[in-house]
């Protein structure tokens, strides 16, 4: 298991990247969601699905994708997009685009599964989403029509209370719903600006 410090150690490095010039597009970090994360990831097996947002970072190296890969595809300019099929490992940078993906995906794993006996899925989806996306329509859709139909998928609800810079509260409200089998979410702060490192340089 990746370690805090590995999570913060690489989160640094692809900043001072950035700051130097050889990342040309942008770019979202993390901080203060590590413990959190490993928490969860702790009970993420190889084999299960793992669908993610912009910012993926954290999430690619719980899942075990090897920290040079992932680094080269962001200086390549890949950030907001990190996919590998071998770790299957896949993000959209559309908010609440991942949804309706990841429930296609735990859709397949139920038809798969549907005729054995025991009824026991070996893979599981875990969809990875911020708190503004968990108050658009897709997400509602998407929750309600799993667990309607038993898939096997876990939202996890990524709430550092913006969307962007705008507090979430603010243009919805307080949220009224948790579902435990379903839904899980972790609140942190956020201590990163929404993009790039938040640094101002004058030419």
């Amino acid at each position: 298991m990746i370690l805090r410090e590995e999570l913060i150690s690489f989160n640094n490095e692809i900043a001072e990247l950035y700051e130097s010039g050889k990342i040309h597009s942008p770019v979202h970090l993390s901080k203060g969601s590590e413990e959190n994360l490993i928490c969860i990831f702790n009970d993420i097996k190889p084999d299960d699905w793992i669908f993610s947002t912009y910012r993926s970072h954290y999430h690619a190296l719980l899942k075990g994708i090897p920290r040079e890969w992932l680094k080269e595809e962001i200086i390549k300019g890949h950030s907001m997009h990190i996919n590998s099929f071998d770790y299957k490992f896949f993000t959209s940078s559309i908010v609440g685009g991942i949804c309706p993906i990841s429930v296609g995906v735990a859709m397949a794993i139920k038809q798969r599964n549907i005729n054995t006996s025991s009824y026991m899925f070996t893979e599981h989806v875990w969809c990875f989403i911020g708190d503004m996306a968990s108050e658009m329509g897709i997400f509602h859709e998407c929750l309600k029509y799993s667990e309607r139909n038993n898939l096997p998928i876990t939202f996890i609800i990524e709430d550092n209370g913006l969307g962007v810079n705008t507090p979430t509260e603010h243009s919805w409200g307080m949220c009224l719903f948790d579902k435990k089998d379903f839904l899980k979410r972790h609140r942190y702060t956020r201590i990163m600006p929404h993009s790039g490192v938040g640094k101002w340089i004058k030419f």
